[in-house]
């Protein structure tokens, strides 16, 4: 490339939102400094998050500016540099108090930031208290989008943020709640909270501890999945399983559906068909489960085993109340047909997303009639409304890269030694954001004794799929380094 093309931030939005980014997390290093003074734990990894969080915070912040518009390769900088920023300065912790490599702090920072639930620890006595509630904060933070806090919080952001919404939001289409789209983030984060809060209020009512019931609702609502006990959901009560499938299927759900429930317009949520379709596939995959799995457990032990792990799975949480790992070979193959659904678009899940996948199937059958009346026009209609046909060709191309991600990387996996079952789960439990998958990182086990080269394309898979993929492969077009963000 030309020498004329370098990187001059400078006045550009992306080194300011990525600055006041790191300066919050310096913020909650520094109370996390205290949390583990008081619990008499190790407190140098915060510490020292907070003070560089602050330093290079400030620094990008002066370099940057907050503007009012920023033009749409800004805004996706911002994203793709701040999902890389957050991780890394997460990661010293693990690294200092958790006693982890560099590449199996960053992996399970990353894990936590893109609400994966993945990880790379062996033993959990090990960890401190501290460390595992920063690690539940992480995926709680990357749950909602960080995005959306800071467009909430922000008012400088309420313009810019309108670029850094499209490329955080989960989902096909942008979902405007209200007019102003610093409201809308607003509305969200006030779901989230709420959901958040009687989520922990629930498992302190079900018998969990207050640490528990804490780590469990900010890693639940999240869709995340990282919980302070190698167990997961495996020693929990029927109620409890019970409590978590509920929140569990409200962060899978759209965000939009539920704040419209909140004004009183709850029957645009039965009227969405999405969200029916969401409740159908769990109902389907759980009764599946149900019926597969009577011979292993009790009638009403497989109904609950089989409905948590369709939700967990579904939603991309990646709790598990059972070691699922060890399931007969069919019911094994349901939960990888849910890995590659996902949850519903503007929800916490992870994954392709349902309305992707009816998208596509009536795009096929509209490219099925075509071939017998080629003049009919004939467009897809979803939910009474016309898809625009740029809409159906993201989804195409989201979908094709996604699968092309989750093929490559499981070729990759084998190469380095892992077996198929293993690399085929892990490639799509870390592009789709679930976190265990079967084999050797199934929910028993852990993703540290993978291939140090493993490792690091599973980061990649996490953080391309918190991106919805196509975000991240943006940087490898020509188009993208010609923006005016890379000009002198």
């Amino acid at each position: 490339m030309s020498s004329r093309y370098i990187i001059s931030v400078r006045d550009h939005f992306a080194p300011y939102i990525v600055g006041a980014s790191l300066i919050s997390l310096g913020l909650f290093s520094m109370l996390f400094t205290l949390i583990a003074f008081l619990l008499q734990e190790p407190i140098i990894g915060f510490i020292i998050t907070g003070v560089f969080g602050a330093l290079i915070g400030g620094l990008l912040i002066r370099l940057g500016k907050a503007s009012p518009d920023p033009s749409r390769s800004d805004g996706l900088t911002g994203i793709l540099v701040l999902w890389l920023a957050l991780p890394i300065f997460g990661a010293i912790p693990y690294a200092v108090s958790g006693g982890m490599s560099p590449l199996n702090a960053l992996f399970e920072s990353m894990s936590g930031f893109t609400a994966t639930g993945a990880t790379v620890i062996t033993d959990f006595t090990s960890i401190p208290s501290s460390l595992f509630l920063w690690r539940s904060l992480s995926q709680w933070l990357g749950g909602i989008g960080i995005i959306v806090i800071f467009i909430a919080v922000f008012p400088q952001l309420a313009i810019a943020g309108r670029q850094l919404f499209f490329a955080e939001s989960p989902g096909p289409t942008e979902e405007r709640l209200t007019p102003r789209l610093r409201t809308t983030a607003y509305a969200v984060l006030i779901i989230y909270v709420s959901l958040t809060v009687l989520c922990a209020i629930a498992y302190l009512l079900g018998g969990m501890s207050l640490f528990e019931a804490i780590n469990h609702a900010l890693t639940t609502v999240a869709a995340g999945g990282f919980s302070p006990s190698s167990a997961s959901f495996q020693q929990a009560s029927p109620a409890l399983t019970w409590i978590a499938i509920t929140f569990m299927i409200l962060a899978g759900t759209n965000f939009a559906l539920q704040y419209r429930a909140l004004i009183g317009r709850p029957r645009d949520i039965w009227r969405d068909t999405e969200f029916r379709a969401y409740l159908i596939i769990i109902l389907a995959a759980g009764t599946a489960l149900t019926v597969i799995l009577i011979g292993k457990y009790a009638p009403l032990e497989a109904l609950r085993h089989g409905i948590f792990q369709a939700v967990s799975i579904l939603t991309t949480t990646g709790y598990a109340s059972t070691d699922f790992a060890a399931w007969p070979l069919p019911a094994r193959m349901v939960l990888m047909v849910l890995m590659f659904i996902g949850g519903t678009a503007g929800s916490a899940a992870g994954g392709i997303k349902i309305v992707r996948w009816l998208i596509i199937a009536r795009h096929t059958v509209r490219e099925v009639k075509l071939s017998l009346h080629p003049r009919a026009i004939l467009p897809v209609r979803l939910g009474g409304r016309i898809i625009p046909e740029e809409v159906m060709r993201s989804v195409m191309a989201f979908t094709t890269l996604f699968v092309g991600l989750f093929a490559a990387s499981t070729i990759v996996l084998v190469f380095f030694g892992a077996d198929l079952v293993t690399s085929v789960s892990a490639a799509i439990a870390t592009v789709g954001n679930i976190g265990p998958g079967l084999g050797l990182v199934g929910p028993l086990a852990h993703y540290a004794d993978l291939h140090p080269v493993s490792r690091i394309l599973l980061i990649f898979n996490m953080y391309a799929g918190r991106l919805e993929v196509v975000t991240v492969f943006v940087v490898f077009t020509s188009r993208w380094w010609l923006s005016p963000l890379f000009r002198k």
